[in-house]
């Protein structure tokens, strides 16, 4: 069904919409991945801290969507020219009070949610806590947003690939593996690939309100080049992988994927306007796939060694 711009869905599926828990499974799959290296590299796993660990993730994720969607409304910055997913607070679904609310409830649980984090593996995830609120904060907030720049994609690689990987492993080992940055990186891309598709989308109607996104600065042409070598980049990283690993099945398994990432390059050139949403959600399914097949090749390298 489709809603008109003031038909209220009801309640549920207005907090769907504003906390769009679709988009979690990008803030999972870097948290599984790590965990089933960390595991079959030094066979650690800390259930516990896993689940802290996956929480944080999720709650940074349902912050970040939160306020993307209460800036806009705040800065009346969603125009009938935009294409996108509705958005709870600028079609009147959720009031900007509340909003306000379930941002600060959101970043209280993520803050009490840090310092089991802190007293697991020390002061350093402090310092994590805060830059990644303060990102989840600065997308949409702030006197120069995130969003108005051509950076949104960077950040996201850093905060749900690099930082994601490297400190879930680190959580559970104590230490950083080789491997674990270009697995960072894999999985960064594909996230910042979800944003990228989305202010891809967007592009006319960002242009339009003075949003400088990197698809806005660099143009169609150039971003679509930029988009395939997106898409390329998890495998590069896998090969790096390969030649750093004992076992190459987390590697293998994983490039299963290429075809997937290949067809969402070639989409992105093809889609347009609401087209363009399937596309969005097609990197976050490669997200999700890339994910589980990586950590079932880590699982089956553990089986393997110990035949």
């Amino acid at each position: 069904m489709t809603l008109t711009a003031r038909e209220n869905p009801g309640l549920i599926r207005s907090w769907l919409a504003f906390t769009r828990p679709k988009t979690w499974l990008i803030a999972v799959s870097p948290v599984i991945a790590s965990l089933a290296l960390a595991w079959s590299e030094t066979r650690a796993f800390e259930p516990l801290t896993a689940l802290f660990t996956i929480s944080i993730a999720i709650l940074m994720q349902a912050i970040s969507n939160m306020e993307n969607d209460l800036g806009y409304a705040e800065r009346n910055a969603e125009r009938g020219n935009r294409r996108g997913l509705p958005r709870a607070t600028t079609m009147g679904w959720i009031s900007l009070p509340t909003a306000r609310i379930a941002i600060r409830i959101g970043a209280l649980l993520a803050l009490i949610n840090t310092a089991v984090l802190i007293w697991i593996g020390g002061w350093i995830f402090l310092l994590i806590g805060l830059a990644s609120l303060v990102a989840a904060y600065s997308y949409m907030g702030g006197p120069k947003p995130i969003a108005y720049t051509p950076f949104g994609e960077l950040v996201v690689l850093v905060f749900f690939g690099l930082t994601a990987v490297c400190g879930t492993y680190f959580l559970q080992t104590g230490n950083i593996s080789i491997n674990a940055c270009p697995l960072g990186l894999a999985l960064g891309s594909v996230a910042s690939g979800v944003l990228a598709v989305n202010n891809f989308r967007d592009h006319a109607h960002d242009a339009s309100i003075g949003r400088n996104t990197l698809a806005v600065v660099i143009g169609k042409p150039g971003f679509l080049k930029l988009f395939r070598l997106l898409m390329l980049v998890p495998y590069g990283s896998l090969v790096i992988m390969a030649v750093n690993s004992n076992s190459l099945w987390p590697v293998l398994i994983a490039f299963a994927t290429l075809p997937l990432a290949l067809s969402i390059a070639k989409n992105l050139a093809l889609k347009e306007h609401e087209e363009l949403n399937a596309v969005m959600f097609g990197c976050v399914k490669l997200e999700g796939i890339f994910s589980m097949l990586f950590a079932a090749g880590c699982i089956l390298s553990v089986f393997i060694e110990n035949l």
